[in-house]
């Protein structure tokens, strides 16, 4: 989640509609430009007894972000409290219940981008080893209830944890015990924007089941491959899903901002400080009627905070985020950008990909989406197939992009080979879930526990 460390200083109140296209539109940019972002997250645990450890206990979730200096990263604070670092290779930040996440920084190639995460992850293998800690990378905490977790000192948080049980069943086990890989990416015009979107949303069942990463819950399996994935089922419905609108004619910039416009807030960031505003309306805002601000109107960073409040399975802010899949080891997070990199960046492999989803009805895609937290490439598809069928064929199609973009390392290699894990799911037939859950019925012995031997 997004990170506000100051107020913005003085800044000029929204105007009207223009204003709030403008973000997306100023994300337009030449192919020649177009970035990868990713963002992967990962639970931190005690090595002595899998703990989850504090903000403030020493070794705990300060001191590892305050070791990452030795490494260039500089603190970012909120109200005296570092909660973030920052540096060459993006952002370290905070998950609500102290996952530790890489805001990554926008990069040319994949090969970058796996440079950046090795960096990164051997960085928190040598903080990890002063201090006693580990890394897993899990969609979710396989062992932990909620009140054995701690809570990271975000104003954020702390309004958003307060208002999830009003809207859904799961959105604190969303905050709290959950973890992804996101994929960040551009387009150059709004209809490059709306193909994108609108292939990737249709496909992003396809990312959770391939990336399926959290079928333990508690200590138990919990029935799902994708708990997750299960869980942004009933978070906040006014927030997430497969937004329909995407898929009707028309749609682009002024269609999203209608449906932000009806997504409800949670805060306005004032003087350092977080507002609870919660459940109400930033069309409300824009009159001047805002509860939480009565007579005050919004700004353009308002609006910005606001865009990163909605969590639909794929998002628009002045880029496209890509928020299907399960947090997972080293080897796979290089595997989540390579995917998306190769169906959306190449212009044959993106109407390729398109291609073979656009006949789907909305209930069919729907129906995928609900299906693949427990079913995975099992899930039944339109035309009496499951996808796993369809899997191999995307897989191609992305291997086809990545080939067409020849984007080479110092060896000679292209991008295509970070697809590999990808292949290897597909041809095995078994998403990472099932490889966990063979573990625990068989060498584990029913032993949560020794999920813990494949931390990073």
């Amino acid at each position: 989640m997004s990170t506000r460390t100051a107020s913005e200083g003085e800044e000029r109140p929204i105007e009207g509609r223009a204003d709030l296209a403008a973000p997306m539109q100023a994300g337009e940019k030449a192919p020649e430009r177009w970035r990868i972002g990713t963002e992967h997250e990962k639970l931190v645990f005690r090595k002595d007894d899998h703990r989850a450890p504090t903000y403030d206990e020493p070794g705990g979730i300060r001191d590892i972000l305050m070791a990452m200096q030795r490494f260039g990263w500089a603190p970012v604070e909120e109200g005296g409290k570092v909660i973030a670092m920052s540096g060459a290779d993006g952002a370290i930040s905070l998950e609500p219940a102290g996952q530790l996440e890489l805001s990554g920084a926008p990069l040319e190639n994949l090969h970058q981008t796996c440079a950046e995460t090795g960096r990164h992850l051997q960085q928190c293998k040598e903080v990890g080893e002063e201090y006693g800690v580990g890394f897993l990378g899990l969609g979710m905490w396989p062992d932990k209830t909620r009140a054995e977790l701690p809570i990271m000192p975000k104003g954020r948080y702390a309004i958003m944890l307060d208002h999830m049980p009003r809207v859904g069943t799961m959105g604190l086990d969303m905050m709290l015990r959950t973890c992804t890989i996101q994929v960040n990416l551009d387009y150059a015009s709004e209809a490059d924007m709306a193909q994108k979107f609108r292939t990737s949303l249709a496909l992003q069942p396809l990312a959770t089941a391939l990336f399926a990463n959290s079928p333990f819950t508690e200590g138990k399996p919990n029935g799902k491959l994708s708990y997750r994935s299960h869980i942004w089922s009933d978070t906040d419905p006014h927030r997430t899903g497969m937004l329909p609108f995407v898929f009707e004619d028309g749609f682009g910039y002024e269609r999203y901002v209608d449906y932000m416009l009806d997504v409800p807030m949670y805060f306005v960031f004032r003087d350092g400080k977080y507002i609870d505003a919660a459940g109400q309306s930033f069309r409300d805002f824009l009159a001047g009627k805002l509860p939480a601000l009565p007579g005050e109107l919004p700004t353009p960073s308002d609006w910005q905070d606001h865009l990163s409040t909605a969590f639909p399975e794929v998002r628009l802010k002045s880029f496209l985020e890509m928020r299907g899949a399960d947090g997972g080891p080293w080897n796979r997070i290089c595997a989540l950008p390579a995917f998306w990199v190769g169906l959306l960046y190449d212009g044959e492999a993106l109407d390729a990909a398109w291609d073979l989803v656009k006949d789907w009805s909305m209930d069919e895609r729907e129906a995928l989406r609900n299906a693949v937290p427990a079913q995975g490439l099992e899930a039944p598809i339109p035309g009496g197939r499951r996808l796993q069928d369809l899997a191999g064929e995307v897989l191609a199609v992305a291997h086809r992009g990545l080939a067409n973009r020849a984007r080479y390392n110092a060896s000679g290699d292209d991008e295509t080979g970070f697809l590999e894990p990808l292949h290897e799911i597909v041809a095995s037939r078994k998403v990472p879930a099932q490889r966990l859950l063979d573990k625990y019925n068989g060498a584990w012995g029913g032993d949560i526990g020794r999920v813990y031997e494949e931390a990073f």
